[in-house]
């Protein structure tokens, strides 16, 4: 037979078996992530070649067992079965068993034996069990469970090449029968459960699912099955149940039992401890700090105050730099061309898009280095541990809390980071949460707003009422998320916080190759993944504000103004100067009534019967509207409402002293002033909670592979942004 130049070879095993760790010590720097079709599960492929054969590495999720009770749990039946079509038939299955938990982590194997595809059990942490006086009889373990066994380190790359050869020398053979034998009466209703369905349908399922059907009870298994045929399927399989039950075969509990028990007798006599099973080791030492009530907490809180430091301080330089060649770019293609619509695409549309992609990934490299070494190391478990009893309150997971600690610095690193929660209620939930977090980008709202209209006076003659009305506005978005948390798991995600079960892996020094990888991995996903829709998203709001309108007024003063300019040189002359001013002023006025006139502009003056019982007029409307791409985008388009130009958004204190004036300055067709302290907390309200920010959608839109959810997300936080705000304005007036 001809050996085969292409294989397709499946990764499993429990959640902190170094999976993950192994995944890329096999296929290195060849890897490539997307989202199985229709569902949240992340595929992570990776494509390495040994001795001439192209092999593509598919990582399922962390598991413990083959027991689907979701779409997405399902999709990992289905890659195995061969039924994922954008994977296609498996070749063989790499069994990934923590070597200190052989006993727990074979449940899983068991599992898959019954599959039928051949199997490589592999032993990974086999320097750690060896640490901890754990002797496997490798070769006797190897004949009595008919499959191959391989012993790695992955941390350590030990190991990696037998795990390569060992998949050449598995691929093609027979596979071994030997597993679990469940009582008789069992096989009795598979046997009649398979006879029914072929005289009803004319089919039956694959054995796998056939037995997965009958022992998973409201599992995937049957509810896919029984749409796809009949309802009819349902009572028959609850018939069988209570028929096993009467036996003394009750379902589901008889699963555990018979596999536990096999497990146990084929470990006996080749799995030995030579160290006293209760010995209290380096591990336990530390997690009697780390995961301690009160100590565990300050280490926590230290931990997540030093990433919330790197993504909100330290990532700051890499930003700046960012928009310095940003700035550098756009000024070079000034400089080079004519002003009109092709530069202000290029300028505006082009390279403000890329700029608001790549400003981003500072933030998403520094935050997912520091989330990979907390999991390479073993501490991110005990974080999860640690927080599970106040976030289960709200009806989040333990893991939710670092994507929301996240979020306080850029919601689109926070989003990224849900992946770490395996449960896909648990991850959906965090995900739409998330983004009420009040991120960095919201804060220049909320200092202009507050240096405008509300007084430098102190609370009590020692708290100053500006910091004040700051903090509660980094703390609306947070308070908040915790009814919206809870009602939508009481009404969206229904059920029970599914119980904590976690297996806390033992701590090691982290890998830097695994670490860069991994925020490699990451970084190339976003910039991928999310930045094409990003990009698009920011040269269509480009678009809607540059056209209809004739911008040749626009283009000659801005002609005048360079024309100027080089005349002047370094040095111009007061009467220069003052001419440059009042040409300035000219543009600014000329481009504020060219946005007004926009479809952009247009669209504010449609919406404006909406937003006036929040007391905003079209002109805040139309910057609302304009900073979808990003929040901050809403100072730049209310300065060129206001004729003052885009520049207000820098952080010279005279443009701010003027863009300061003017919102104070400016008036209602009636002559009432437009801004109050009611309508400036209204509109800081409306930020804190809205859904403005393109990035932050189209990110959602990536990680669950489907546009439902960002259009949730956009949908309930606009609503609760205007509720909030209505109320805020409207009370505000009273008062």
């Amino acid at each position: 037979m001809t050996a085969p130049r292409e294989l397709t070879v499946v990764l499993i095993g429990n959640p902190n078996t170094g999976k993950s760790t192994l995944f890329t010590a096999l296929s290195g720097m060849h890897t490539r992530i997307a989202n199985f079709p229709g569902c949240t599960v992340e595929k992570k492929l990776g494509l390495f070649t040994d001795a001439g054969v192209k092999i593509t590495l598919v990582d399922l999720p962390g598991t413990y067992s083959l027991s689907p009770r979701s779409l997405d749990e399902m999709v990992s039946v289905d890659v195995l079965l061969g039924r994922q079509a954008d994977v296609g038939k498996i070749d063989a299955v790499i069994c990934i068993v923590d070597a200190a938990n052989i006993e727990r982590n074979l449940y899983l194997y068991t599992q898959v034996r019954e599959i039928g595809l051949p199997v490589i059990l592999c032993l990974n942490m086999w320097d750690l069990a060896q640490e901890r006086g754990i002797k496997v009889d490798r070769e006797a373990l190897s004949q009595r469970l008919g499959v191959p066994i391989v012993a790695t380190s992955a941390h350590k790359n030990l190991g990696v090449q037998e795990l390569k050869a060992a998949i050449h020398r598995v691929v093609g053979t027979s596979v071994d029968v030997r597993r679990p034998e469940f009582p008789a009466p069992f096989y009795e209703e598979i046997d009649h459960l398979r006879a029914w369905m072929q005289q009803k349908y004319g089919k039956s399922p694959e054995p796998f699912l056939l037995e997965r059907m009958l022992l998973d009870v409201g599992g995937e298994s049957e509810k896919k099955l029984s749409l796809a045929l009949s309802p009819e399927l349902l009572p028959v399989l609850a018939s069988a149940r209570e028929r096993l039950a009467q036996k003394g075969c009750r379902v589901p509990a008889i699963e555990t039992k018979v596999r536990y028990q096999w497990i146990r007798e084929q470990l006996t006599g080749v799995v030995d401890r030579t160290s006293p099973s209760n010995r209290v080791t380096t591990s336990d030492r530390i997690d009697k700090v780390l995961t301690h009530k009160v100590t565990g907490l300050l280490v926590f809180i230290g931990v997540m105050f030093l990433i919330f430091q790197s993504i909100y301080a330290w990532a700051a330089p890499f930003m700046d730099a960012i928009e310095s060649v940003q700035e550098m770019a756009a000024g070079w293609v000034e400089s080079s061309m004519a002003p009109g619509t092709l530069r202000s695409l290029i300028v505006d549309g082009v390279i403000g898009g890329v700029g608001s992609v790549v400003i981003f990934v500072p933030q998403i490299a520094l935050l997912f280095l520091f989330i990979a070494i907390l999991e390479d190391c073993g501490y991110m478990s005990r974080a999860a541990f640690l927080m599970d009893k106040l976030m289960t309150k709200l009806g989040l997971s333990g893991k939710s809390f670092v994507p929301l600690m996240s979020s306080f610095a850029c919601a689109v690193p926070g989003v990224m980071a849900a992946r770490v929660i395996e449960n896909r209620q648990d991850r959906l939930l965090t995900i739409l949460v998330a983004p009420l977090m009040s991120c960095s980008a919201r804060l220049p709202v909320y200092l202009l707003m507050i240096a405008a209209f509300v007084p430098q006076v102190r609370v009590a003659k020692i708290i100053p009422l500006q910091g004040l009305v700051l903090f509660a506005m980094y703390c609306v978005g947070a308070l908040v998320a915790i009814p919206v948390a809870w009602i939508l798991r009481k009404f969206v995600f229904k059920g029970e916080t599914p119980p904590f079960v976690m297996e806390l892996p033992s701590y090691k020094w982290p890998s830097p190759r695994i670490v860069l990888h991994r925020v490699y991995d990451r970084v190339k996903a976003f910039v991928l993944r999310a930045g094409t829709l990003i990009f698009c998203t920011t040269v269509l709001v480009w678009a809607a504000a540059y056209f209809p309108e004739d911008h040749t007024p626009e283009l000659k003063i801005q002609s005048e103004i360079s024309q100027l300019e080089e005349a002047a040189g370094e040095s111009p002359t007061p009467e220069q100067s003052a001419q440059l001013d009042q040409l300035q002023e000219q543009a600014h006025q000329i481009s504020g009534r060219l946005l007004a006139d926009s479809y952009l502009g247009r669209s504010g003056r449609l919406i404006e019967p909406v937003v006036r019982p929040l007391g905003w007029d079209w002109r805040i409307g139309v910057s609302v509207i304009a900073s979808f791409p990003a929040r901050e985008v809403v100072l730049a388009t209310l300065g060129t409402i206001f004729s003052l130009g885009s520049e207000v958004a820098d952080d010279g204190e005279e443009n701010q002293n003027r863009f300061v004036s003017a919102l104070q300055n400016s008036k209602w067709p009636d002559g009432r002033p437009l801004f109050t302290i009611p309508v400036a907390v209204s509109i800081m309200v409306f930020f804190a909670l809205c859904a403005q920010c393109a990035a932050t959608l189209m990110i959602i839109r990536r990680e669950t592979n489907s546009w439902r959810w960002p259009i949730v997300t956009f949908v309930y936080m606009t609503g609760l942004a205007y509720v909030a705000a209505f109320v805020v304005y409207q009370v505000g007036r009273l008062l």
